[in-house]
């Protein structure tokens, strides 16, 4: 997510470092409204929920969204998380194999490692702070040994606030190892912001969009090499046809090769990688979406051949074949309400259903869409509705909580379970 600048929040940023917890492994499940035991062939989705009201805490939501259920989009439990306020963000694109899912509260700087083996019985098995002097994480990703990489935005020097980095963390949270997205001549207000894992060519993409939108910096890239964490390259991107396309880089996603990467703009420009295992990486304009002023592009999702990404201007979820990456062909859309400003969407492990959450007329909903994974057609799931209302979508408004309050909730990240 990209935001407005927040010049109170920067400034406070840049006189004293946050004084955040430091890592900590929690010994033991914070309280959840306990449910049945799960069968085995039952599916669900996580939304990671701020609290509209301050006072009362964050939390993750599980629903049953089994889809022969008579429970089809239905609440399970809840588990709160310590803190207040700390604006839940992104959670980890897919749900891990070991279950142990990342997920950041992005203002607080504190993230949460949520333990989902039961998958009705949420557990917080750690949460985390600064790590290295590295601050604000905002994406996770897995390693092909099965550690976790993470993007912190900055870091904390005796200088002030300067770029952020890569971590290596352990599925339980602890650190592994880290690098300074930093370099001679790199301005200072590089903010590293999400990655793609590139291991068939020893190579990290990384973006560097700033989320208080205050870096002139954000149509940069930085490739690394993997296998180290070496910082080799920092280029920018080129503008297209519009002028605008490459600002506020956003989500580098890897190919089902394994070695081609797409990388997105909020700025709703998509970008072909070229060069990536050599000494003079680029990228390439090869599709852009129409804009929609206040509002960016966002999340996007590969699947098989398709390559799908949140429009606000359509508003909705646009699908492109992408057999050919140099040149993406539209195939289908799903269009939400007219006030509904998608970001955030994931792909359920059978690759047929789609998550979206955003802001606008949605902030207090999470939707699904269908997807067909032969043809790349995209809809609205008109079943998954709160019983008599006139729109889709799971309501976190006008409910009494599990783990208490009734506070609305504004989701967020959200992942399907695994079968």
């Amino acid at each position: 997510m990209f935001r407005p600048p927040r010049p109170d929040r920067r400034t406070a940023l840049t006189r004293a470092p946050l004084r955040l917890a430091p890592l900590l492994v929690v010994l033991a499940a914070c309280g959840s409204h306990r449910a049945e035991p799960a069968p085995a062939s039952r599916s669900y989705l996580y939304l990671w929920t701020a609290s509209a009201d301050s006072t009362q805490p964050d939390f993750l939501a599980v629903l049953d969204v089994t889809e022969d259920s008579s429970r089809y989009g239905r609440l399970v439990t809840t588990l709160p998380v310590p803190g207040l306020h700390n604006v839940p963000h992104h959670v980890e694109h897919e749900m891990p194999t070991d279950r142990q899912l990342f997920a950041n509260g992005f203002d607080s700087g504190r993230s949460f490692v949520f333990d989902l083996t039961d998958p009705v019985h949420p557990r917080l098995a750690a949460e985390f702070g600064d790590i290295d002097g590295y601050s604000h994480p905002h994406s996770f990703l897995r390693l092909p040994g099965g550690d976790v990489l993470a993007t912190f935005q900055m870091r904390h020097t005796a200088a002030g606030m300067t770029a952020g980095g890569l971590v290596e963390l352990t599925p339980g949270g602890r650190s592994v190892r880290s690098r300074s997205a930093d370099a001679p001549g790199l301005d200072p207000a590089t903010r590293v912001y999400s990655a793609g894992v590139v291991p068939a060519l020893d190579r990290i993409v990384t973006t560097t969009t700033d989320m208080d939108g205050l870096s002139p910096a954000s149509r940069q890239l930085q490739i690394w090499r993997l296998s180290d964490l070496t910082l080799l390259h920092t280029l920018t991107l080129p503008n297209g046809p519009r002028g605008d396309e490459s600002m506020l880089t956003a989500e580098p996603r890897v190919l089902d090769d394994g070695r081609t990467v797409l990388v997105s703009t909020f700025s709703c420009g998509l970008y072909l990688m070229e060069g990536l295992e050599g000494d003079s990486p680029s990228g390439r304009l090869v599709a852009s979406f129409p804009m929609k002023q206040g509002t960016n592009c966002a999340i996007p999702v590969v699947v098989g051949h398709y390559y799908l990404v949140t429009v606000p201007a359509v508003p909705g979820v646009v699908s492109l074949d992408i057999a050919d990456p140099a040149h993406p062909r539209e195939v289908s859309r799903a269009v939400l309400g007219p006030d509904d400003v998608p970001h955030w969407i994931s792909v359920s492990p059978d690759q047929r259903r789609l998550v979206i959450t955003g802001y606008g007329a949605m902030r207090n909903r999470a939707v699904i869409a269908r997807f067909d994974p032969a043809t790349g057609r995209v809809a609205i799931d008109e079943r998954f509705r709160e019983p008599g209302t006139t729109e889709p979508g799971y309501l976190m408004a006008g409910k009494t909580w599990p783990h208490g309050g009734s506070a609305a909730g504004i989701p967020h990240g959200a992942v399907f379970s695994r079968p």
